[in-house]
């Protein structure tokens, strides 16, 4: 089973961090080349324990749907969201968050999944989907990021309760 681990520093309170990270409207944002849309559960704003959310998008030239239930939710330090039905055998995507003394927040992904398929499956992994995966939530980070530093998450569209 792959695991895959980021940190991310960015400049922002944690609160506003934490928030953002739950927010369908910037995951959506993040995903754009993807054309991700939440299409059914929770749809828009942030993320709870409890709800679930059905993903539709393309990936590696196939539109698929994914739906994930938000499994914990520990503001602001921690929130998990795990594979209810899709393409993946299991997945369990765990974020953590830190407060730094200078008040920036370390953001940490912990994404364990595994691939259908038995042996292909594994193979699929060590050839493209590990990148593809570390990829995709490299760039969900950088949207996060970016919109936390520059002060999107002001503008309408980018849902954040503080």
């Amino acid at each position: 089973m792959p695991q895959l681990l980021l940190k991310t520093h960015i400049n922002a309170p944690i609160e506003l961090v934490f928030d953002l990270a739950r927010s369908i409207d910037l995951h959506m944002l993040s995903l754009e080349h993807t054309n991700e849309k939440a299409i059914a559960g929770r749809t828009t704003g942030l993320v709870e324990k409890g709800e679930t959310v059905t993903w539709r998008a393309k990936h590696l030239g196939f539109t698929q749907e994914l739906t994930s239930l938000i499994t914990d939710v520990e503001p602001h330090n921690y929130f998990a969201d795990q594979l209810v039905k899709g393409a993946f055998k299991h997945f369990k995507h765990e974020h953590f968050f830190e407060q730094q003394e200078d008040g920036s927040t370390l953001m940490k992904d912990i994404f364990n999944y595994t691939s259908p398929l038995g042996i292909l499956g594994k193979l699929a992994d060590t050839l493209f989907l590990k990148n593809y995966m570390t990829r995709l939530l490299e760039q969900r980070n950088k949207t996060l990021k970016d919109v936390a530093e520059d002060g999107r998450w002001k503008m309408e569209g980018v849902t954040w309760n503080g």
